[in-house]
């Protein structure tokens, strides 16, 4: 967008312009055939790299760019514009690396996050399992000390990055009784002997963003690679959940505005009875219900930036940012789909690609259901 957001500044906007300018002129040009093909986004690494955004989220103490968290999320947006499958690897890049920055020692930050910021290690968040998807604390995957080693073993599912990443956060229980208290959290080298990945899985969107399935058979792992104490894994990852929830409304974000305007190019341009579907009424209200909602989705998601960026408690805000922005994109490319009518449906345009690519929004980072719960559980604990 060509304005200023409430809540960033000049700065901010003008990082967002050159993340904006090379995701047009290089990432949209091939987010089609990397739909078709399902190759993998991170062969945009060097040129993210380059403008600093494979360390955004980090500081400047372990080598990120020293952006503010609008100047982040308005770059994530200006990406998933252009293609949200290259977004979806980045936000997967930002969840292991928030997790060694908000869990780890000063000694292991400095060991794991300079390469990261700088786009020579790719990192990636083993939390999600076969049977502990939406409720990690039923995770599976067991990690037993051993002299000065911990020994993991366990399945890993739907973890993008995987199969490039240098190293993954992997969660996992060294108390198998404690349930939550029990997880705690390791940086696990991808090289490790014992560890297995799957093909990369066949998604119906964002299709560069590759996920994988990881087994992990009596890892080896120093116990100097735990993050935090043992047992303090889960309060970690859900740390790290609250920044990528707003990572997701960013692609939620992204992905809206490049379907608006796509309906509205296509409003203006489609003749029926010699005049443009924009003179129609229906269609007007259309577009003025896709624009309502994406801003009421922008204003909720600055809302839980601004107090993010304050150093304030922000899960609540955050998971309303991430279930409204995500509820509204899938509304919106319907929406864009459908003023295209046949057209739309067709792959000759984009528009079922972004329908495709926005549908797992509501399901990663914690399923639509799950930021409902969040919710209320904070409204009743404020009542």
């Amino acid at each position: 967008m060509n304005f200023l957001r409430l809540g960033s500044t000049e700065d901010d906007q003008a990082i967002a312009d050159a993340v904006a300018r090379f995701a047009e002129e290089t990432l949209a040009p091939v987010a089609q055939a990397m739909d078709e093909e399902a190759f993998s986004a991170t062969r945009h690494v060097p040129g993210l790299a380059a403008l600093g955004v494979m360390g955004m989220n980090l500081p400047e103490s372990v080598g990120g760019p020293g952006v503010t968290p609008t100047a982040m999320l308005m770059s994530l947006v200006a990406i998933s514009r252009a293609c949200a499958a290259t977004s979806s690897m980045i936000g997967a890049h930002y969840l292991g690396t928030d997790a060694v920055h908000l869990g780890g020692s000063a000694e292991q930050q400095a060991q794991w996050l300079p390469r990261c910021a700088r786009g020579e290690w790719l990192a990636a968040f083993a939390l999600t399992e076969p049977r502990g998807g939406s409720h990690p604390a039923d995770m599976r995957t067991r990690a037993v000390l051993e002299g000065d080693e911990y020994v993991i073993t366990g399945v890993k599912h739907f973890i993008s990055n995987a199969a490039e990443a240098t190293f993954m956060v992997v969660f996992a229980k060294t108390d198998m009784e404690a349930g939550a208290r029990g997880v705690s959290a390791f940086i696990v080298p991808r090289d490790l002997a014992g560890i297995q990945m799957s093909s990369p899985e066949k998604l119906m969107g964002i299709r560069g963003g590759h996920a994988f399935e990881v087994s992990l058979d009596g890892v080896r792992v120093p116990a100097a690679n735990r993050l935090g104490a043992e047992g303090t894994g889960f309060k970690i990852a859900m740390k790290v959940l609250d920044n990528s929830r707003l990572d997701v409304a960013a692609t939620s974000l992204g992905i809206a505005e490049a379907a608006l305007k796509a309906a509205v190019d296509w409003a203006n341009q489609r003749l029926v009875g010699g005049e443009p579907i924009a003179t129609k009424q229906a269609i007007q209200f259309k577009l003025a219900e896709m624009k309502l909602r994406l801003e009421a989705a922008w204003g909720l998601t600055m809302q839980a930036l601004a107090l993010r960026q304050a150093g304030q408690p922000f899960t609540q805000q955050s998971a309303m940012a991430k279930l409204y922005a995500s509820e509204m994109v899938g509304f919106v490319t319907d929406e864009a789909l459908q003023i295209h009518g046949g057209y739309g449906y067709t792959r000759e345009m984009p528009l079922e690609r972004y329908v495709r690519d926005a549908r797992i929004l509501r399901i990663y980072e914690g399923s639509s259901e799950i930021q409902r719960t969040i919710i209320a559980r904070s409204v009743l604990l404020d009542a």
